[in-house]
């Protein structure tokens, strides 16, 4: 048996997906005060900056540590997540993620890649 290949996450892949997703906060919040007719519409960017970027701070001592193994046969992630290599039907990246969707239609994300497309290769030859 080969040694497990760790998938783990990636600081910088999360800074910029949160970065990402601010922007898109402010952007967002910007649009409602305006299509509400507030005239303040400038403090939707602090308040989706504040939103994501609290969400961020939060969530990153649980998200940088979440780590998915994989053997000849198996991969293990986080909690009780256990996906057989066989039950796997399609590898996917979203950004800086990657989706396995198993034959019974469950999917799983392995967050935070710093190459996404190198992880999604070792599975599809893990899988192959």
């Amino acid at each position: 048996m080969a040694d497990p290949v760790i998938f783990t996450p990636d600081k910088g892949a999360y800074i910029r997906t949160n970065a990402w997703l601010a922007a898109v906060a402010m952007a967002g919040a910007m649009a409602v005060l305006w299509l509400i007719g507030n005239p303040y519409v400038w403090t939707g960017a602090p308040a989706g900056l504040a939103a994501i970027g609290l969400r961020a701070w939060y969530l990153a001592s649980e998200e940088l540590t979440a780590k998915w193994e994989m053997t000849d046969t198996l991969l293990t992630g986080p909690g009780p997540r256990k996906v057989a290599l066989t039950q796997i039907e399609a590898v996917n990246t979203m950004g800086s993620f990657v989706q396995l969707v198993t034959k019974s239609g469950d999917k799983h994300l392995i967050k935070y890649q710093a190459d996404p497309a190198a992880t999604k290769a070792a599975i599809e030859r893990a899988i192959a």
